[in-house]
């Protein structure tokens, strides 16, 4: 059974054609996937708004949840590239607490 939800691969693709068309080439090979990662996401969001208000930012960054599958996806993403626990918050603007407490929770 599959995870019904916000159909993300529509919701980007409209809003990049409608008010970021300039942009659609960048975003074109993260919109061509079957589905959409949480990651995907984030990353369409980065080079979407890229520019927008820092304020704006600052308000949505703080409002931002992960699901497991995320944050597993976060800490092999760090295994792979060797990164530290600072390397991996800045890389996704998170915590560094976050991901410590992540890595507690998920090396179970």
């Amino acid at each position: 059974m599959e995870k019904s939800g916000p159909d993300y691969k529509k919701i980007y693709t409209d809003i990049i054609l409608k008010k970021h068309p300039g942009k659609y080439a960048l975003c074109s090979s993260i919109l061509q996937k079957k589905v959409l990662s949480v990651l995907d996401v984030i990353k369409l969001n980065q080079l979407i708004f890229s520019f927008e208000d820092l304020e704006t930012s600052l308000f949505n960054q703080k409002h931002k949840s992960y699901d497991k599958d995320t944050i597993l996806e976060i800490l092999d993403y760090q295994k792979k590239n060797g990164y530290t626990n600072k390397q991996v918050a800045d890389e996704f603007r998170l915590s560094r607490n976050s991901v410590a407490k992540w890595k507690k929770i998920f090396s179970k």
